[in-house]
C-alpha cells in the first residue's frame, strides 16, 4: 500500500508557486463594494453645515438629500430647483411615496425662518420623515449654553 502512494506522488511534481486566485477574488469583491458605496458617500451641493454631537443615521439604501444653500436656493441631490417645483420634483422622484426619509442640509448662515419654510413645505406635501444633517464638532461642546 505504501508503494502505491509513493508512486502516485512521483507522477505529480510539487508546486512551488503561490496560488494567487483567492487573493484576486477578494480584491475583486472589495473593488465592487467600493464602486457601489462611493456614490453614496458624496453629496452634490457644498453646504457649510452647523456642528452638533448627534450620531449618524444610516438606514436607507440611497439617501434623498434636500439642500438649502447660502443664497437660499434649494437643491434635490445636486440639481437646484425653485420653490414652486420642489414638491412636484420630490413626488416624481419618490413615485408619490411620502414615507421616504428626506435628509435636509442647510447652510449654517441661513435664518431659522428660511429653513422652517422649507420644512413646512415638505410637511404640507406629506413628507413626515425629515432628518437634519449636520457636521460633527471639532471639539466637544458639552455644557455649552445656547446663545
Amino acid at each position: 500500500m505504501l508503494k502505491g502512494l509513493s508512486s502516485r506522488h512521483k507522477n505529480c511534481p510539487v508546486m512551488s508557486d503561490i496560488n494567487v486566485t483567492p487573493m484576486i477574488d477578494v480584491m475583486l469583491v472589495l473593488l465592487v463594494i467600493f464602486m457601489v458605496t462611493a456614490p453614496l458617500l458624496t453629496f452634490g451641493v457644498k453646504v457649510d453645515l452647523p456642528k452638533t454631537e448627534a450620531s449618524a443615521i444610516a438606514d436607507q439604501e440611497e439617501p434623498l438629500t434636500v439642500s438649502i444653500k447660502r443664497d437660499g436656493s434649494v437643491c434635490i441631490g445636486d440639481i437646484c430647483v425653485d420653490g414652486e417645483t420642489l414638491i412636484s420634483k420630490l413626488l416624481a422622484i419618490t413615485n408619490n411615496n411620502t414615507t421616504v426619509r428626506l435628509y435636509l442640509q442647510a447652510d449654517r448662515t441661513l435664518k431659522y425662518e428660511d429653513v422652517m419654510q422649507v420644512i413646512a413645505m415638505l410637511d404640507n406635501a406629506g413628507f413626515k420623515k425629515i432628518a437634519l444633517i449636520s457636521d460633527m464638532p471639532d471639539k466637544p461642546v458639552k455644557g455649552k449654553a445656547l446663545k
